[in-house]
């Protein structure tokens, strides 16, 4: 029996279509919602991250615009934009469109973004807030995991959660926020000794490593849950997962396709995020205090 497909596309309509609402009681009330995007240099893959975020702005009722640097603009001009930014009232949320080109220090940069405006939840106010479940913003692709888990009503707490990946967007906030659901959480990386050991312990398995197809039916425990957060394009133009979909939807209970699981569930809690943060403009709440 082939597992039940989580469909990305169809829960981040609905969710956004929630947020709208709350968007436009912002806007009567005279806080227009607003996201500042910067991107520096000409990378194809980010130029087309950038419209598409820009087009579901304007799609739920939020102001927004894009200020673009060359590949060879240098960091304080762009730390010069944040600091504008943060001093804008009509924006509400700042997002740096990454990667930098290497001259660039990663850190630096999206630490110089007000705490209050970190809408893709990177600054480390943010990320080390997880640790004590008080992160203001949650960092929009394991935050579009768990609001995928609750639209399903999949229970997270007292199951086995298994991370494949530690990156700092996916693999190690995930593991936070499934840790603060009551999960059991075990963490692996794709150079994991006897990872199928582990995978086909998981209740709820969610792989995030850039490696194709790296998780196959034989390391996926029946009926699990298997969250696919990975997208590579392959020699021949497809797209395709960390997992190998064909194979192991004939084992889990419920798995997410690629394209359309994971990946719009990011822009759209990007949204919920700016949204949030001009809700809380409005309230006069500043790094979690009010004003």
């Amino acid at each position: 029996m082939s597992a039940h497909i989580i469909d990305g596309k169809k829960i981040a309509e609905l969710v956004r279509a929630e947020w709208k609402v709350r968007a436009e009681k912002l806007t009567q009330l005279g806080t227009k919602p607003g996201l500042a995007v910067i991107i520096v240099g000409d990378n194809a893959a980010s130029g087309i991250y950038v419209r598409n975020k820009v087009k579901a702005c304007n799609e739920v009722g939020i102001y927004s615009e894009v200020h673009s640097f060359t590949e060879n603009a240098q960091q304080n001009e762009v730390l010069n934009c944040i600091q504008a930014l943060n001093e804008n009232p009509h924006i509400h949320g700042i997002l740096v469109q990454l990667p930098l080109p290497p001259h660039f220090e990663n850190n630096r940069v999206i630490t110089s973004i007000a705490i209050e405006k970190d809408v893709d939840g990177f600054h480390l106010y943010n990320v080390g807030a997880l640790v004590t479940g008080n992160t203001v913003f949650s960092p929009c692709t394991p935050y579009g995991v768990m609001v995928m888990l609750e639209k399903n009503h999949i229970p997270i707490e007292g199951q086995h959660a298994v991370v494949v990946g530690r990156s700092n967007i996916v693999g190690k906030p995930m593991a936070l926020m499934l840790l603060e659901q009551g999960a059991t959480v075990t963490i692996c990386t794709s150079k994991t000794s006897n990872l199928p050991h582990f995978t086909k312990n998981a209740d709820i398995l969610v792989v995030a490593t850039g490696k194709p197809r790296l998780i196959t039916a034989e390391m996926v425990k029946p009926g699990a849950v298997v969250i696919d957060v990975g997208i590579n394009r392959l020699s021949d133009g497809k797209l395709c997962g960390d997992v190998d979909y064909d194979s192991v939807k004939e084992i889990a209970g419920y798995i997410t396709p690629v394209p359309g699981g994971v990946g719009p569930m990011t822009i759209t809690m990007l949204l919920c995020n700016t949204i949030l943060a001009a809700e809380r403009a409005q309230a006069g709440i500043k790094n979690g205090k009010s004003s």
